[in-house]
């Protein structure tokens, strides 16, 4: 094991063989899967839990967005808390957090509940996940870091590629005669398999009692943030089944002015010398501002458009849910392709092909309802959809290449932050147009047509945003996130 200064508050356990660096990683690993499986494996199962449960298209909505709220919201919290409780055990909360409510979705008696649940699951998953970038960072360097950092990006790839087909196998088989329920349960026995082994492979945490103290959250930030997003969210779900009431409208109004109320909290809370949740001084990093609007928009059609194919694909169409997951497989190895590969492109090519992919989406998207009859033309429209917002993870580089290295991680966590928000508002705004025509129509197919030309509206407006990251020459990125100052473990040897 090659060692050098340990950073501040985190003390590298010299009793570690390097060997045990691989099976810290596929640890690890095995949790960011399961977090980004869950956000994908419930996508095939919604119309059967429709069916069973009796949701409302506002229920089967709030599935999925409950999850993915209020991990978005609480992910930069997660990634403070590690920073002061040690990421070991915020890792093991987390994992713990997320599995016992993965067994509780499992269990749901009932659509509010299971979504009261959701929201409880991804508050655990945004605990668990922001570990595992910091564990990387902490315990790896050189060939070693780029090689686990190859394999996070190969995790979310293949999370959104396997989370449709397990979703599919799994509401197919009814093991037990539990239907939907599965996509829930497949975790209880994963996660209490990785909280027997991590005590035994996971670095330790050797924070000082002095040093675990919660100064550095932003519980204000938080306080304020968080019924923002739920009063800008809730009422674009539930207005078109509730009728537009005038509720609704003052609740968007309202988040308006909690949002104003937000930036006043976070420059207050830097005025006193602590950590804001959003710090001014990311923000005015080199790009940062433009490519946070692209991480809104392109990830916006994204959740959307997975949501609503899914419910066409075993509407009108009449797949099974297996076959509805496995018609996903062109889209999302598309979509993962282009994250794996990019890199491999010259360095001047790299900001622009970001406005180029987004242009190739939005032509995608008008054929949506054209080629909504399904079959091979339906299968290649997705590869094509996928393989233009395969260049997301190219606007999260972009984006990073100017921030200094204190500041990169709390800069990650706020662009992660925003996409799964707008995931959470293209399955708000976009699945609603989407429910509503399928109903005014009476069939899911003529709802593809207006979903297609507003999903290719809006990813053309991040298009035009992102011709603002390819101003300029390229450049060479800077300093890494993590220095030399790290604790480090080689697991290429």
């Amino acid at each position: 094991m090659t060692q050098t200064t340990d950073p501040p508050g985190i003390v590298p356990d010299r009793g570690r063989r390097s060997g045990s660096g691989g099976a810290m990683l596929a640890l690890i690993l095995l949790g960011q899967f399961m977090a980004i499986l869950d956000v994908n494996i419930v996508n095939v199962a919604l119309p059967t839990m429709r069916a069973d449960l009796h949701a409302s298209g506002a229920g089967i909505q709030l599935i999925v967005a409950g999850y993915i709220i209020s991990y978005a919201v609480l992910l930069i919290t997660g990634a403070r808390i590690g920073d002061i409780a040690g990421n070991r055990r915020a890792y093991h909360a987390g994992l713990a957090a997320f599995t016992v409510t993965s067994l509780a979705c499992g269990l749901a008696p009932s659509t509010w509940t299971l979504v009261v649940f959701r929201f409880l699951q991804g508050a655990g998953a945004a605990l668990m996940t922001p570990q595992v970038m910091s564990m990387i960072q902490r315990n790896y360097t050189g060939a070693a870091r780029a090689r686990a950092l190859g394999y996070y990006t190969a995790i979310i790839a293949g999370g959104v590629v396997i989370g449709q087909v397990a979703g599919g196998l799994l509401v197919s088989a009814d093991l037990f005669g539990t239907g939907w329920r599965t996509v829930f349960l497949v975790n209880v026995p994963i996660g209490v398999a990785l909280l027997l082994v991590g005590p035994r492979v996971l670095p330790r945490d050797r924070q000082t009692r002095a040093e675990m103290t919660l100064r550095g959250l932003d519980l204000r930030g938080l306080a304020t943030l968080t019924p923002a997003v739920l009063l800008l969210v809730v009422p674009l779900i539930l207005g078109h089944e509730l009728g537009w009431p005038l509720w609704g409208w003052a609740s968007l109004a309202a988040s308006v002015l909690l949002l104003g109320a937000f930036a006043a909290v976070e420059r207050g809370v830097a005025a006193r010398g602590r950590r804001p949740l959003i710090s001014g001084r990311v923000l005015r990093a080199p790009r940062l501002i433009p490519a946070c609007a692209v991480l809104v928009f392109g990830p916006c059609t994204w959740g959307a458009f997975l949501f609503t194919t899914t419910l066409h694909l075993q509407g009108d169409l009449g797949l099974s849910p297996l076959k509805s997951g496995l018609a996903f497989v062109p889209c999302v190895t598309a979509f993962g392709a282009v994250g794996l590969t990019w890199q491999r492109l010259p360095a001047r090519w790299h900001r622009r092909v970001i406005p180029l992919g987004f242009a190739l989406a939005s032509a995608g998207y008008l054929c949506v309802g054209p080629l909504a009859g399904g079959g091979v033309p339906y299968e290649v429209l997705t590869a094509v959809i996928g393989f233009g917002l395969g260049v997301l993870p190219i606007v999260i580089t972009v984006a990073l290449t100017h921030v200094p290295a204190e500041d990169a991680a709390d800069a990650s966590g706020l662009l992660l932050t925003l996409m799964q928000i707008g995931q959470v508002v293209g399955v708000a705004t976009v699945g609603t147009l989407f429910l509503t025509m399928a109903e005014d129509g009476g069939s899911t197919r003529h709802a593809e047509y207006g979903t297609g030309w507003a999903l290719a509206a809006v990813v053309l407006v991040g298009a035009a945003l992102a011709l603002i990251l390819a101003r300029g020459q390229a450049e060479k990125p800077g300093r890494p996130a993590s220095t030399a100052d790290d604790p480090v473990v080689d697991v290429a040897r």
